[in-house]
């Protein structure tokens, strides 16, 4: 089995606060690296935490750029830009920070944890410069503003497509339950949450796969309980569409702690050994759709 590139990463070099109302924190660098040898991951892309709605303890983007410049061979990195950084304006210049932080490594923007509309002007303002910029976005979705993270849609995620044409030269990488419940067309106003793990047969395809035939920049990552969820819930589903999309998923963990119990690799290993999946899409979901949009296939 070949080692995999985590698109998803999360870690910070002093244990701070617990998450809200839990008895956990962020790993270390020392316990991903612990996780990532048990999982069979070779690299990871740390996403710092910007965002105030997402976690007690922010993470600056200085502070993931100076663990990747400890432990290179252990992390990439993306820079976060809140939408409201630095004169709280709809006409700031992002890229004042984008180039900044790219000409010191960073190969994309995320996680966007920002809890706005997708269509935000403050929002799209962002997407403008990251795609100026060719920088990635890895975005966190919800369903509602206030008492979440996340940029929110609706059911059907038409915020979401009215971006994706927008900005066509920009690449969108979803994550979230909110996002992946989205790969079934069963979802209603009633049953749609931020914490919405369904674990029955995708009964049709869903906005997910919609969009994704019908836009180019939309890409998917599998990491976290949500990914994971969305993968396992209908296995034969699931073969068919990482088949299908395969130059657009890329596999990820959401390492938070250093409990991670998720086996997303060890499945996609079952996938390709039981010949469910074929060798290229495996090697594609599992690493080179990560280094093409990293820009570092030429180097590993």
């Amino acid at each position: 089995m070949i080692k995999k590139i985590d698109i998803h990463a999360h870690s910070v070099r002093i244990k701070g606060i617990n998450f809200y109302k839990s008895n956990k924190t962020f790993a270390t660098p020392y316990e991903v690296a612990e996780i990532y040898e048990r999982i069979g991951v070779e690299k990871g892309v740390l996403l710092p935490l910007v965002n105030p709605e997402c976690a007690g303890m922010i993470q600056g983007n200085e502070d993931a750029m100076e663990i990747v410049e400890q432990y290179p061979d252990l992390f990439y990195w993306f820079c976060n830009i809140d939408p409201r950084m630095g004169q709280n304006s709809t006409k700031t210049d992002l890229s004042f920070y984008l180039e900044y932080y790219k000409e010191r490594g960073a190969k994309g923007v995320g996680e966007i944890e920002a809890n706005m509309y997708f269509d935000d002007p403050f929002v799209e303002n962002l997407f403008y410069h990251c795609q100026k910029n060719q920088m990635p976005v890895l975005f966190h979705m919800a369903t509602k503003i206030g008492g979440s993270y996340g940029l929110v849609d609706e059911v059907g995620l038409p915020r979401l497509e009215k971006e994706l044409a927008k900005f066509p030269n920009l690449i969108f990488i979803g994550h979230s339950p909110s996002f992946w419940s989205h790969i079934s067309d069963d979802l209603t106003e009633e049953n749609w949450e931020d914490w919405y793990y369904p674990k029955t047969k995708v009964i049709s395809d869903g906005s997910i796969v919609k969009l994704m035939r019908k836009y180019p920049n939309l890409y998917g990552e599998i990491s976290a309980g949500s990914g994971n969820n969305a993968m396992l819930r209908d296995p034969e589903f699931s073969y068919d569409f990482l088949e299908e999309f395969q130059d657009r998923i890329l596999f990820g963990t959401d390492i938070c702690d250093k409990n991670y119990q998720l086996n997303t690799s060890g499945w996609l290993d079952e996938a390709v050994q039981n010949g469910k999946i074929t060798n290229k899409t495996y090697e594609k979901v599992s690493r080179e759709n990560a280094l093409k949009i990293l820009k570092e296939e030429e180097k590993l």
